[in-house]
């Protein structure tokens, strides 16, 4: 089992917040949103404690949430970052892939960025992810800077713990009309 401070775990104190949230929401009545777990498949086993003790990732994931806010359909992406540079390749193509066929579904797509050095979470519509992506793809940067997000997309964390996204939702669904 990974640590507090392995690869695998990164990301985990974002994503405890935001089912901390997910929950609160669902219990409001105000949304269905499920983490997506990624599939593994077993290699090893301890026989004594029918516990995976090797596996691999079995297939590629999508994101890391789906569900539903007020009948739209919603996913995303969590993750968190410890500098002002957002490496693209945190982004992969099967999940950028995913997320625009979601939105020509009339899906909303996004991502939730928690640069964990300044304490500060971000949601990013799709729109922002596909343009930095493209970019990457062009030849462009590899990464994106803090400076080149929209800081009015600033989630503000309710005692710390909550991820209430919502508001930003609403203001991406919004710009779209």
């Amino acid at each position: 089992m990974g640590t507090w401070k392995t690869r695998g775990l990164r990301g985990s104190t974002l994503e405890d917040m935001i089912n901390l949230t997910i929950d609160k929401y669902r219990e409001n009545g105000i949304a269905l949103i499920q983490k997506i777990p990624t599939p593994i498949k077993p290699v090893a086993m301890d026989k004594d404690t029918r516990r995976i003790t090797l596996a691999y990732f079995d297939q590629k994931s999508t994101v890391d949430y789906i569900g539903v806010v007020q009948g739209i359909p919603i996913c995303f992406d969590a993750k968190e970052c410890n500098t002002d540079t957002f490496p693209l390749q945190n982004i992969h193509k099967h999940q950028v892939d995913f997320m625009e066929c979601f939105e020509k579904q009339e899906g909303i797509s996004f991502l939730i960025i928690y640069y964990t050095h300044k304490d500060e979470m971000y949601y990013l519509p799709f729109s922002y992810v596909k343009k930095f992506y493209d970019r990457c793809q062009q030849g462009g940067r590899k990464s994106f800077r803090f400076e080149e997000i929209d800081t009015s997309y600033r989630i503000e964390s309710q005692r710390g713990v909550h991820v209430h996204f919502l508001p930003l939702l609403q203001k991406d669904i919004d710009s779209r009309c």
